[in-house]
């Protein structure tokens, strides 16, 4: 959701407060997509401070479902969100603070834009859904904190294969002949 800022800029010490329901059921980040599983409203509190200057204040609380990075079974993740920021919003050649955001376009405050630049400042580094978590066997692809599988997961080293042939042609030679 768009909010026109240009009704608040106009009039000093304007203060605007609202609840602004999120559009966004999946966050995209590095090329995945992640399902937002609970959200609330965005509480959200615009004041014109003057000379062009707007304070944004934002509450909210979201959860999204995160694949771990061994096992690929989703780990929900809770985001809470308190957010106090002031920001020059002039049109000005080389403002700054307009650079460095994208979520102030033309006038209008894109609120689902700033939740989302939020979360991705805060997205795990490593995300496991425990710290003892065994991953997906890399032989028949199973989960291993469900089930064992019993596959020979000890796959060589593509590294050493010429080091490995030479034993290879070893044990060709000193085997016994068959009958």
């Amino acid at each position: 959701m768009e909010i026109k800022l240009s009704n608040i800029l106009s009039v000093p010490a304007k203060v605007y407060e609202t609840d602004v329901e999120l559009e966004q059921e999946v966050m995209s980040f590095h090329g995945y997509d992640y399902s937002v599983v609970s959200k609330t409203p965005v509480h959200l509190r615009l004041t014109n401070l003057g000379n062009q200057k707007l304070r944004i204040e934002a509450e909210v609380t979201l959860e999204l479902a995160i694949p771990c990075d061994r096992c690929l079974e989703d780990v929900v993740h809770r985001f809470e969100i308190q957010l106090n920021r002031s920001l020059n919003v002039s049109e000005d050649e080389g403002n700054q603070d307009l650079d460095d955001v994208n979520y102030i376009k033309e006038c209008h405050l894109d609120v689902d834009m700033l939740v989302y630049e939020e979360v991705s400042v805060r997205l795990p580094m490593k995300n496991l859904c425990s710290e003892d978590c065994k991953g997906i066997c890399p032989v028949c692809g199973g989960n291993r904190n469900v089930t064992e599988c019993g596959c020979d997961d000890k796959v060589p080293d593509p590294r050493m294969a010429d080091v490995l042939s030479i034993f290879d042609d070893y044990f060709k030679e000193s085997s016994p002949p068959k009958q």
